[in-house]
């Protein structure tokens, strides 16, 4: 064997000639030629301040909340701000005459949302998966409460509810003087008259959930199912209906947050007084109101937020249960 002929070992093959680079580090290389140093400033631009703002604006301000929960505080210097443990929550449940009636009005508001506007929203969905003619007219009409602000539905339905000249009294003739009908400052009525402005709008939110819902059915189990002999009211009982299992779960989740959060309609109608009072209300109140007991407010909030992640974090572990089975 000549002194010029050389045994290459896998070792000595591994190792890359001088003067190139290693097939990931090349990669690398690469990728920082694609992304320039304004790209990479973008990007960080683009995803940082979102998540600063996510930060400051949701997560501190929540603990903020959380700690407050415990303290007294004015609003004026946080030299005043002192500790008092659970006196706030104790009075909270104890002495205030609000708190339960207005713990009452949620879970009003909550069974009312899914006795009724969500089974119309159901059948609203039922009937334009049929590809009936203007289908997509009416989804537009019965979808349009959704996108408009909910202030600018409450101003709406006060022109409908107005004592002169709203629609329901000149319809049923309770506009004259001795026959007024006040749909707004009745306490034994304005709860029902919100939740009728608040029902229009959710069922055009149920529509939209359950069509998507319906859309993801299989077409051969409507087949199956006719062939043996169901009808249409039976298909949907049996086939249709087990299979929107999912988009169940989500509508409930969906109406217990709307309950809990619910608050511009009810402020915009009467600003929470009269037999309206909420949750949501009463934080306002006492956090913005003229008492400005920050530290009270931020226990009802903290009350609230319990009562969210109760519904919430369950709903999570579900579906991430799901995401990962599959």
């Amino acid at each position: 064997m000549s002194s010029e002929t050389i045994t290459k070992t896998p070792e000595a093959a591994a190792v890359p000639p001088p003067g190139t680079a290693s097939p990931k580090k090349r990669a690398v290389l690469g990728h920082r030629r694609l992304l320039t140093r304004r790209d990479r400033i973008t990007l960080g631009l683009m995803a940082g301040v979102p998540t600063i703002l996510h930060v400051a604006l949701v997560w501190l301000t929540a603990l903020a909340s959380i700690a407050l929960a415990f303290t007294t505080w004015d609003g004026i210097g946080f030299g005043s701000i002192k500790w008092v443990g659970l006196d706030n929550f104790r009075e909270l449940f104890t002495s205030n005459p609000q708190f339960w009636p207005a713990v009452e009005h949620n879970v009003v508001w909550f069974v009312v949302l899914i006795l009724i506007p969500t089974p119309f929203g159901l059948f609203l969905a039922v009937q334009l998966d049929k590809q009936i003619r203007f289908s997509r007219v009416y989804q537009t009409a019965f979808f349009l409460p959704v996108v408009v602000s909910m202030a600018v539905i409450g101003f709406v339905w006060q022109l409908v509810y107005n004592p002169d000249t709203g629609l329901i009294n000149s319809l049923i003739g309770a506009n004259e003087p001795g026959h007024y009908i006040d749909w707004i400052g009745d306490p034994d009525l304005n709860l029902w008259a919100i939740l009728i402005a608040a029902s229009w709008r959710h069922a055009g939110y149920m529509m939209i959930l359950y069509l998507a819902g319906l859309k993801g059915v299989d077409p051969s189990l409507r087949e199956a199912s006719a062939l043996d002999g169901a009808n249409e009211w039976q298909t949907f009982k049996n086939v249709v209906f087990p299979t929107l299992r999912p988009t169940n779960t989500v509508v409930l989740v969906v109406t217990i947050i709307e309950a809990l959060r619910a608050f511009d309609l009810v402020f915009v109608f009467n600003k929470g007084a009269q037999g309206t009072e909420l949750l949501s209300i009463l934080v306002t109140n006492n956090i913005i109101g003229e008492s400005s007991r920050i530290g009270y407010g931020s226990a009802i909030a903290v009350v609230l937020l319990v009562i969210s992640l109760v519904v919430i974090i369950p709903y999570l572990i579900a579906t991430f249960r799901k995401e990962r089975s599959a």
